[in-house]
């Protein structure tokens, strides 16, 4: 039996399903993901709904999915704990010139990668991820909107990124973390706790 609610869900926000796709598809990677996002979305705009329904269906369904991809790209920063676990006991990492070599040759991938960045996007870069500023701070510094330094981190973070894994930097980053994905596959009890 439906409500109110239910009504107001199923004629203005269901309708938005192949924008709200669009929008997903454009803005995380992983398709895989998609269907769970568009679910996420569509809890969250219900839930929300019941203290008031929204003026426009559109702008709130698109936020919403704005805001879940930033919790999920914010979340996915975290380096997991279990991932400490994984490696070895630092006490026996000792720095061999090997590794301060090494060490040396990354930073120089890095900053070949933020000097190759456009000007403004390197700007935003440097001013939020090695200065610290937060993301309003960057904005007035810069005179843009907060919505354009998002862009240009997303935008630079990527580029850099690709700039290092393409050097073969960042390798055993990706082993943990598949290692970490088959753990939690073969775990029913962690996947069970991550999906509630």
């Amino acid at each position: 039996m439906f409500n109110h609610l239910d009504d107001w869900f199923t004629t203005e926000v269901l309708p938005l399903e192949a924008m709200l796709m669009r929008y997903l598809r454009q803005n995380w990677r992983d398709s895989a993901e998609w269907p769970d996002l568009r679910q996420e979305v569509y809890a969250r705009v219900y839930e929300a709904a019941r203290a008031r329904l929204p003026e426009h269906p559109a702008a709130f369904v698109l936020a919403t999915a704005r805001n879940l991809l930033v919790d999920r790209a914010r979340r996915q920063q975290v380096v997991s704990i279990e991932a400490f676990a994984e490696l070895d006991d630092l006490s026996t990492c000792e720095l061999t010139p090997e590794r301060h070599a090494s060490g040396r040759a990354e930073l120089n991938v890095l900053v070949e990668a933020l000097d190759a960045l456009p000007a403004r996007c390197r700007q935003a870069v440097m001013l939020r991820k090695v200065d610290g500023m937060s993301q309003r701070e960057v904005a007035a510094e810069m005179g843009i909107t907060e919505d354009t330094v998002e862009k240009q981190l997303a935008k630079g973070m990527r580029a850099i990124a690709d700039a290092l894994f393409a050097r073969g930097i960042g390798a055993g980053i990706v082993r943990l973390e598949r290692k970490l994905t088959r753990r939690n596959e073969q775990d029913p009890q962690a996947t069970a706790t991550t999906s509630s």
